[in-house]
């Protein structure tokens, strides 16, 4: 099998780029109609492994050929024969592409209830010549690619579209280093996932990821559970699940005013990147709902809003972990209340700082979260371990900056140390974590990492 690495992801970007360069279409125009090209190219290449291991188990005396549901047992997808990438891809280039791929997309959609309005049926806005080179360029994407390729190959494209798209692409996409690192700290080995603001579900592929590295298959460990309010975006998480292999409980509805999963201590785990500093929620629409159980805040601004939700999903054992502005760590009034609250109730686990640079959207620094309601059971109930990872980056260019695997092994490593586990070795952060910590046992390290006591925190002002 041909081994995933960047140069393919590269190669497929740069040749792909160069077509929308020479075109008159905006980002925002061709990356959904693209990524589903990806998800389709996928769709085939699943299909096509197991059409002839299917069907040489009906010999021409059979009275019976395979159905969709013998396709669909087997992998989850029946693909009708004028909906394949490689049918497609062979039309003359004086067909009219586009409504060929729409039709291709209609007719997978019809054939798997899954995939019900989640694939884009809109590439007659793309003129035939620029589609029929971008369906040369992903028929180059090999067949025989090994482990999570074309899910490696999406989220690769989903992350350059949100750079090209800005503000628009931070709506829908988190750096995929600040998601890992979340999920480095939490450890979602087995359970309910809970993201009510999923965007295109990046939480929830690095979840699964995580699983596979510990040798667990995802689909029997954990189960996902989002709520994103941008029709759009359901599309792209809903794809980007399904070009991984997963499956996910993905609802319409905003998460300011409506609980679809009645979330309120049931799930094991939390995981988001919400929006910063949102003005304008209905204070009134919002005041008796049981997860704003700690007071809604005076100020216009639902970051604290945000924050309880995540708290009161939580069952009695659940951790959380998400992405948080920095002015809500030392924000005033009825929020610094709710804080408070949050610390003398235990369940704030670990607060880590990020330096600027990591979103494609905004410059500013961030703050990561974590809650872990198990915690007033255990030797660090009246602690908050504090880790400064502000130095601690990769630069990709002058304006972004990411961390390189074995430094969030590194940053999930003091978190283990903290919590008295062993420390992991699978990215190669060994030599950093030997650097700090000689005796393999947590001590604070000046600029890097500090356990302050609840004591200590009330002296700074109680939160």
């Amino acid at each position: 099998m041909t081994p995933m690495n960047n140069h393919i992801e590269n190669r497929l970007w740069a040749a792909a780029d160069q077509l929308w360069a020479n075109s008159s279409l905006k980002p925002s125009e061709y990356s959904v109609p693209v990524l589903g090209l990806i998800f389709l190219k996928y769709a085939d290449h699943k299909f096509g492994k197991v059409v002839s291991e299917i069907s040489s188990k009906y010999t021409t005396s059979s009275r019976r050929t395979p159905s969709k549901i013998d396709y669909q047992d087997r992998i989850g997808l029946f693909i009708p024969d004028t909906a394949r990438f490689t049918y497609l891809q062979k039309l003359p280039e004086g067909d009219d592409i586009g409504k060929a791929i729409n039709e291709a997309m209609k007719a997978i959609e019809a054939e798997n209830e899954d995939l019900k309005d989640v694939l884009p049926k809109n590439y007659q806005k793309i003129d035939n010549p620029t589609l029929f080179e971008l369906l040369r360029v992903l028929s180059s994407i090999p067949n025989d690619l090994e482990g999570d390729a074309f899910g490696k190959i999406y989220e690769y494209f989903i992350g350059k579209f949100a750079m090209k798209e800005g503000q628009k692409g931070g709506e829908f996409f988190t750096p995929t280093s600040l998601v890992r690192l979340i999920v480095e700290v939490i450890e979602p080995y087995h359970g309910l996932i809970l993201d009510p603001a999923c965007g295109s579900g990046g939480m929830f592929v690095q979840s699964a990821r995580f699983v596979e590295n510990h040798k667990k298959m995802p689909s029997s460990e954990i189960s996902m559970y989002g709520v994103e309010r941008v029709a759009e975006t359901i599309r792209l998480c809903k794809m980007n699940l399904a070009v991984h292999g997963l499956s996910g409980d993905i609802r319409d509805n905003n998460t300011y005013y409506e609980d679809p999963h009645k979330s309120v201590g049931r799930f094991d785990f939390v995981m988001a990147n919400p929006p910063f500093n949102v003005y304008g929620v209905d204070k009134e629409r919002v005041r008796e709902d049981k997860r704003f159980a700690l007071g809604v805040p005076s100020t216009d601004n639902a970051n604290y809003l945000w924050i309880q939700q995540f708290y009161h999903a939580l069952n009695d054992h659940g951790r959380a972990g998400f992405v948080m502005a920095n002015s809500a760590a030392d924000a005033r009034g009825a929020e610094m209340e709710i804080r408070k609250k949050l610390i003398q109730a235990g369940a704030v686990d670990v607060m880590i700082s990020i330096s600027p640079n990591f979103f494609y959207t905004v410059t500013l620094p961030c703050t990561l979260w974590f809650f872990n309601r198990a915690k007033p059971k255990t030797a660090r109930k009246d602690s908050v371990l504090f880790i400064d990872a502000r130095n601690t980056f990769r630069q990709l260019d002058r304006a972004h900056r990411d961390f390189e695997p074995s430094q969030i092994e590194f940053i999930g490593n003091i978190v283990r140390l903290y919590r008295g586990t062993a420390p992991e070795s699978i990215c190669g952060s060994a030599s950093l974590l030997q650097e700090q910590f000689v005796d393999g046992s947590y001590h604070d390290v000046a600029g890097l990492c500090k356990v302050a006591s609840l004591a200590e925190i009330e002296a700074q002002g109680g939160a």
